[in-house]
């Protein structure tokens, strides 16, 4: 049998938000002809669990928000595995070199980028600004 260290409270509160994360992308997805949520991949110690059980509430390490057309994503979701010793979420819009690092709430409840919460209505604005970007208008004096 494989030794793991066992998971501490802190480290299930933040897979838990990691778990209610790809829940909102999965759920920004459904029902949608120009968005898909898609797995990338599982994390390494599912993968190579042997004989022990999974005791994560999810085995995905990392998705996207992907157009169904030509198959490009959009929006990148990682989270960190359970051996890395500072966990945190990344947030990548594809295509930028701006992303998100999301650590777990003081209060061990949600996600937050540096002390802001990183909620549910903040990831739908983000994902369909990504999908239905918004025309900027001209600055004024620019070429």
């Amino acid at each position: 049998m494989v030794d793991v260290v066992p998971l501490t409270d802190r480290d299930r509160a933040f897979y838990a938000a990691w778990s209610e994360l790809l829940t909102w992308a999965r759920s920004f997805a459904d029902g949608r002809d120009d968005a898909a949520f898609v797995k990338i991949a599982d994390f390494p110690d599912y993968i190579y669990r042997m004989e022990r059980p999974y005791d994560l509430p999810v085995i995905v390490m990392s998705a996207s928000l992907t157009r169904p057309a030509d198959r490009q994503p959009v929006l990148l979701l990682t989270a960190s595995p359970r051996h890395a010793v500072f966990k945190e979420v990344v947030v990548h819009p594809f295509d930028s070199h701006v992303h998100r690092r999301l650590t777990l709430a003081e209060d061990g409840v949600g996600l937050v980028e540096g002390r802001r919460p990183f909620d549910r209505r903040r990831f739908d604005a983000l994902a369909a600004s990504l999908f239905h970007p918004v025309e900027t208008a001209p600055v004024a004096g620019g070429a």
